[in-house]
């Protein structure tokens, strides 16, 4: 059985909060919006329909939790939820917290303006919020990677 290796691209793109029992949890290094993606930790999945039952039945829940914890976070108007996979083929979902405030509202996130990389000190703060939030409602059982690892 092959290993699991994220994608290149989304290696690239995110910094790693966390990881769940079936998931990676990734922050997008984008600052326009709150942006958690969720990676399953199996190889050469393209679909959702391709992880057992079990598995998509642990991906909705941890989808769910992700979900609540931006939502109450962020204080979002709107919690998108999408996975594409057009650009990137390995299964990842991502999460974006919207606000009727943002710049791209009521778009679609994509394509609509470049990346804006968070400056360092707002990327560790970012990244902390997010790990403590998911914590506290896995009772600890997660804990945060290092901020500089990818």
């Amino acid at each position: 059985m092959k290993d699991f290796e994220l994608h290149p691209r989304l290696a690239a793109d995110t910094v790693e909060i966390t990881r769940l029992p079936l998931c990676r949890v990734l922050l997008m290094n984008d600052a326009h919006y709150p942006w958690v993606i969720l990676v399953p930790q199996r190889a050469d999945i393209r679909e959702i329909h391709e992880l057992s039952d079990a598995e998509q039945v642990r991906l909705i829940r941890e989808s769910s939790l992700v979900s609540r914890v931006m939502a109450e976070l962020f204080k979002a108007d709107k919690m998108n939820i999408a996975a594409l996979g057009n650009v990137v083929p390995q299964l990842h979902i991502h999460h974006i917290a919207r606000f009727e405030s943002d710049p791209a509202w009521p778009r679609p996130i994509w394509g609509q303006l470049p990346p804006q990389p968070y400056p360092q000190t707002a990327l560790e703060q970012r990244l902390d919020e997010l790990s403590r939030a998911l914590r506290s409602r896995t009772h600890g059982r997660e804990s945060r990677t290092d901020a500089t690892e990818h």
